[in-house]
């Protein structure tokens, strides 16, 4: 038990490490080719930020714990949305300026309503997953096309201010972009492996460590920089953080699990925790996205909110499937 903690601590710091220099590689190799910095920002720090959840996933998938994949992916949503902006908008209320994070909200929702119709009858086969690398595919192109139309969006005017600081010399972006990637396979398959012995030792499913520990673990990189994008005033990219990752886990990282290897779903994914994914992304849509003329942010009462429907669902989890655990190895 101790060993496999062990390993799943050593994993998330290596991976959190690893992913922070190949976001900053990657930002610094695409500026120095002249990508616009709202594409930078939409696409490569959106993949960046969710390397951590698409290895995690693949090499579970691989090794042949689709729970672990799963739970990974939709748990980091639900972290996202209920931890991550739940505590960035308790810190600064997030004024929801960018047209194109708007135009984002809604496709947000919708894919996550054809992810739940996927999981329908019990399975995610090839064909769904392709399906959604398909979809995923399309999103970029449409993405990179709002990008060069929108070069004067908000978003991409605080990522004006940021990416200086992202900044790195070609040689040496290139090669924490090729460290940071190694380390992160790396460190991946560190944490798979302690996470898998991990609910072995508690008696639980993989399904269960993925939505907890994993899932929040891999979810630290948008935590860090929404809420330091906020307490910088940069709201829409903490924002935007959030909805690019959603859209990256829901779409390519449970796409390439499913399609390195299709499998069955437990009821309890669609039952519970996609329903609260659902409910979080159309509260998010809601909140984010008011038709009140000049009211479009998320304030400290609902950032509250979010953090505390964050709070009740991993409380239950913790309750219903790790307490009763604990006190039987305790009293065995």
């Amino acid at each position: 038990m101790i060993t496999s903690l062990t390993a799943v601590l050593i994993g998330l710091i290596l991976l959190l490490w690893s992913a922070d220099k190949f976001v900053d590689g990657a930002a610094s190799i695409a500026s120095h080719f002249g990508m616009p910095t709202l594409l930078i920002g939409m696409v490569i720090l959106g993949f960046g930020t969710s390397a951590p959840e698409m290895l995690v996933s693949a090499i579970a998938a691989v090794e042949g714990n689709p729970g672990l994949a799963l739970g990974n992916a939709y748990g980091s949503n639900i972290t996202n949305i209920a931890l991550v902006l739940g505590l960035t908008a308790l810190i600064s209320p997030i004024a929801v300026k960018s047209q194109v994070l708007r135009k984002e909200l809604p496709i947000l929702t919708g894919i996550t309503a054809l992810a739940i119709v996927q999981l329908l009858d019990g399975e995610l086969s090839r064909a769904d997953a392709v399906l959604l690398l398909v979809v995923f595919f399309v999103l970029m192109t449409w993405t990179i096309i709002q990008g060069m139309r929108n070069k004067d969006d908000s978003l991409g005017e605080e990522m004006d201010l940021e990416m200086p600081s992202r900044m790195l010399p070609m040689k040496r972006a290139w090669i924490w972009l090729g460290m940071g990637l190694t380390v992160l396979i790396i460190s991946s398959r560190i944490l798979v492996w302690g996470a898998v012995e991990l609910a072995q030792g508690f008696g639980v499913s993989d399904l269960i460590i993925g939505l907890t520990i994993v899932a929040v673990g891999t979810s630290l990189p948008e935590l860090v920089s929404s809420v330091l994008a906020a307490r910088k005033g940069e709201h829409d990219m903490a924002l935007g953080n959030v909805i690019g990752s959603n859209l990256f886990n829901t779409l390519a990282v449970v796409g390439i699990a499913g399609c390195i290897n299709p499998f069955s779903v437990e009821s309890d994914i669609v039952n519970r925790d996609m329903s609260i994914m659902a409910l979080l992304t159309v509260s998010l849509f809601v909140i984010g996205f008011s038709f009140r003329s000049g009211r479009r942010r998320i304030n400290r009462v609902e950032g509250g909110a979010l953090l505390l429907c964050f709070c009740a669902y991993s409380a239950y989890l913790v309750h219903t499937y790790l307490t009763p655990t604990a006190q039987t190895v305790t009293g065995g």
